[in-house]
């Protein structure tokens, strides 16, 4: 496997925390959506090199878009409510290849 491939589907979760009550991904659930994102990956097997790496990002400058998270290396950036939103990105996108337009910002 070469390193480009390493983790050929890479998800990013923007978990930014802003301050002074500013809107971000942070508050609205980011950090609770990327460790159930992370737990359900890991429970269908997909985690590890050659799969799929679930992370936190810091912002990633789209908060008015919020909350967020970008699929690399497709550059998809999807937006969410819940964990069943979540769900929809893992199984449409991640396993069916996919683009899950309701959720497409």
């Amino acid at each position: 496997m070469s390193d480009d491939q390493f983790y050929p589907q890479h998800v990013f979760f923007c978990t930014n925390q802003r301050e002074e009550g500013r809107s971000c991904c942070g508050g609205f659930g980011a950090q609770a959506a990327q460790e159930h994102a992370k737990r359900r990956i890991k429970e269908l097997g997909l985690s590890g090199p050659g799969k799929v790496r679930i992370n936190k990002a810091g912002c990633l400058d789209r908060c008015q878009e919020g909350p967020l998270l970008v699929v690399y290396p497709a550059g998809v950036w999807y937006t969410y409510v819940d964990d069943n939103d979540i769900d929809d990105i893992i199984d449409g996108h991640l396993l069916g290849g996919q683009i899950v337009e309701r959720l497409r910002v």
